[in-house]
């Protein structure tokens, strides 16, 4: 698998709103070079990136499973809990859910995390 990294910020609330308001009034113009995927804090990062989910990205990664049936086998998680993880991971661009014929086939988007943080 080609490697993918995704660049990650962290951002107070306030401070994404003023951004976000900047880039829909046309005065603050995203670099390309930017974060594409912001976190409130390196606690909600932690969350989504934690040790368990970081072992579900390896083994979606490295098995290529064609259901969450089949992950769950893998994975040893519950289907409702992968459900879960799965959705809050393809909010992020982390994971991509593909659905196919009547399932869902997870697919990993990032294999590594940039992240860069002001104070």
């Amino acid at each position: 698998m080609k490697k993918s990294v995704m660049k990650i910020g962290i951002l107070s609330k306030d401070d994404y709103r003023k951004r976000t308001i900047a880039i829909a009034k046309g005065e603050y113009k995203p670099k390309k070079n930017e974060p594409t995927v912001w976190f409130e804090s390196m606690e909600s990062l932690g969350q989504v990136l934690s040790g368990q989910n970081q072992r579900l990205l390896r083994i979606i990664r490295d098995s290529a499973p064609d259901s969450l049936t089949e992950l769950e086998k893998a994975s040893g998680r519950k289907k409702s809990n992968l459900s879960r993880t799965l959705k809050t991971l393809s909010n992020y661009g982390i994971v991509d859910l593909v659905r196919e014929k009547g399932t869902v086939r997870p697919v990993v988007k990032a294999t590594e995390f940039k992240v860069e943080l002001s104070i």
